[in-house]
């Protein structure tokens, strides 16, 4: 009777497992899906696309981020590993890209079905990429600029002028992906205003070593191919030299400022980043940490 049951629970738990896969998405609705980061260069596309597998753990690192926005470079890299933080390394990797986290958590359903499509639909989801890429490319929006190199060969690859220095693009998908109309400057559709640097010291979590291989339909994060899918989902071990922690955090030594609502609203605008706790007393003019051309090297 026991063994009955067991086999029982285990075939009940095997039918819940298949029946939580979620449908095939048509490519119409991919292409809408993947169409505010289809724009994204490489690098941090395969590191968006692998952190939305982990969904559920942005709005924890999204609230960590908002709480250690102060930091940049090495000390944000120090503060990742020396708090031991419990998200995935694809979700700890996108702690230096505060805009990126906000993009995703802003809509949480949008951020499921891209990590769902990604786990059910990999070739699929990077076929929709490289249709709208063609689109904005064909309409003349996407090009090379000082902050990406966009090659147009058989696959559209876009990758940093510098590796160590990624632009996140702000676009209307509204806009890029369709005919501009008469005298509309395409020029001015994507802008790169803030560029994160990176270097060595996040090297752990794979920057440096992700790119596409788009006529294998292959992601490589950290030198490694990609290989979470919905079937090993919940055992799949990642190609990052960081690990998830599991044991109990230490306690923080780091002082916190929290990010308040104007520099979110800024950072969604594509605005220059403005920290409120270092902002200059009100009626002096206010200036951003850029590099006097907009861009927020942080």
């Amino acid at each position: 009777m026991k063994l009955k049951t067991a086999i029982l629970t285990a075939v009940c738990a095997g039918l819940a497992f298949a029946q939580a896969q979620p449908p095939l998405m048509r490519p119409a609705d991919l292409d809408h899906l993947v169409a505010p980061i289809a724009l994204y260069p490489d690098p941090l596309l395969a590191q968006v696309l692998a952190a939305a597998t982990y969904a559920d753990q942005l709005n924890d690192a999204q609230r960590w981020s908002d709480e250690h926005h102060y930091l940049t470079g090495q000390a944000l890299a120090d503060a990742i590993a020396n708090d031991q933080l419990p998200f995935d390394p694809s979700v700890q990797a996108l702690l230096p890209f505060p805009s990126v986290l906000d993009t995703m958590t802003r809509d949480m359903n949008w951020t499921q079905q891209l990590g769902d499509a990604f786990l059910d639909q990999q070739q699929d989801v990077m076929d929709a990429v490289q249709r709208m890429r063609r689109q904005a490319s064909d309409f003349g929006y996407l090009r090379s600029s000082g902050q990406v190199v966009v090659s147009t060969g058989p696959y559209i690859s876009i990758t940093p002028v510098n590796p160590g220095l990624i632009y996140v693009p702000y676009y209307d998908p509204g806009v890029v992906f369709v005919a501009p109309r008469p005298g509309f400057a395409v020029r001015a559709a994507i802008r790169f205003n803030f560029g994160v640097n990176l270097g060595v010291a996040f090297q752990p979590w794979g920057w440096g070593y992700n790119r596409f291989d788009w006529g294998s339909h292959v992601v490589i994060v950290n030198n490694a191919p990609w290989r979470r899918t919905w079937s090993n989902r919940t055992t799949y071990v990642h190609p990052y030299t960081v690990r998830r922690a599991v044991a109990p955090r230490p306690p923080e030594r780091h002082v916190i400022e929290q990010r308040n609502e104007r520099e979110r609203q800024a950072y969604q605008r594509g605005d220059r980043r403005i920290e409120q706790h270092r902002a200059p007393p009100r009626g002096r003019d206010e200036k951003g940490k850029g590099d006097g051309k907009g861009n927020d090297r942080r």
